[in-house]
């Protein structure tokens, strides 16, 4: 038994692998991979030259969300596109959802990722179901599992390249808050991701008063007025949104709305 294993010992490295590679040993001595070195030497191989690798940057990507509370829920729009790089590739695919009566999310950032994700918040709901205990997912809740789940993907090295708006109803309180690929959260009145920090939220605050929050008809049109920016100073975005609202009614995604395009300003453009 001992010469056998020293025999097949010399077969295996004698003119085997080099030091220094990179080889996948896992599968055992049934699941040798074959390079062509001989018929009794089998070299172990791996995909990439430096084993497992993780994405370093988001492939088909959302952009903006905005998300508002008033004085009676809240409000999470998002435009219809999810870009290819620099290609507007999907016209047509919804980026703001309704989780159940009381809580509802929206994703900017890759959507390959938020696919994966949503699956995991899927089946969260499917055994809330199963249970019959008239117990569902807060706002609150969801929003804290996720800073849970992006900071252990960040400290792995293998971020969910997302940024999400969480919002809903806690307690019957309007809930709203923000969570980024690092797990860093906050709540406040209004959030955004992407463009949206910069061109949506001063336009939300000049709306605000101190003490006083909006109603749904002003939250509502303070929206369609940050779509409406969105679309003009945003390359990667496209006038067809839609907008996730929840009340004490419930929770429902209504659209997709269209922005009121104007472009007669360029005709005053140099070069147009």
């Amino acid at each position: 038994m001992y010469g056998g294993n020293q025999l097949f010992s010399q077969q295996l490295w004698g003119n085997g692998p080099a030091p220094g590679q990179f080889y996948n040993f896992t599968g055992g001595y049934g699941g040798l991979a074959t390079t062509g070195l001989n018929n009794n030497c089998k070299e172990y191989t791996t995909p990439g030259l430096f084993g497992t690798q993780h994405s370093s940057s988001p492939i088909t990507t959302g952009t903006s969300v905005v998300g508002i509370r008033f004085d009676g829920g809240v409000m999470i729009a998002a435009d219809n596109l999810v870009s290819y790089g620099s290609l507007a590739r999907y016209q047509d695919v919804q980026r703001v959802f309704k989780v159940n009566n009381k809580t509802i999310m929206g994703a900017g950032g890759d959507f390959a990722d938020f696919q994966s994700l949503k699956r995991s918040i899927d089946q969260k709901m499917i055994e809330d179901m199963c249970h019959e205990d008239e117990l569902e997912m807060k706002p609150k809740s969801l929003y804290n599992w996720l800073t849970r789940v992006f900071y252990n993907r960040r400290s792995r090295i293998n971020p969910l390249w997302l940024e999400m708006v969480v919002g809903g109803l806690d307690n019957g309180e309007p809930f709203l808050g923000h969570v980024d690929l690092r797990g860093r959260a906050y709540q406040d009145d209004v959030v955004a991701t992407g463009f949206g920090k910069h061109l949506a939220l001063p336009l939300v605050r000049e709306h605000l008063v101190e003490g006083q929050k909006l109603t749904q008809h002003q939250a509502s049109e303070v929206l369609r007025k940050c779509m409406e920016v969105l679309y003009y100073r945003d390359c990667r975005s496209m006038p067809k949104y839609s907008v996730a609202v929840c009340t004490k009614d419930g929770s429902v995604v209504q659209g997709p709305f269209n922005v009121n395009e104007n472009w007669q300003l360029a005709t005053m453009v140099k070069g147009y």
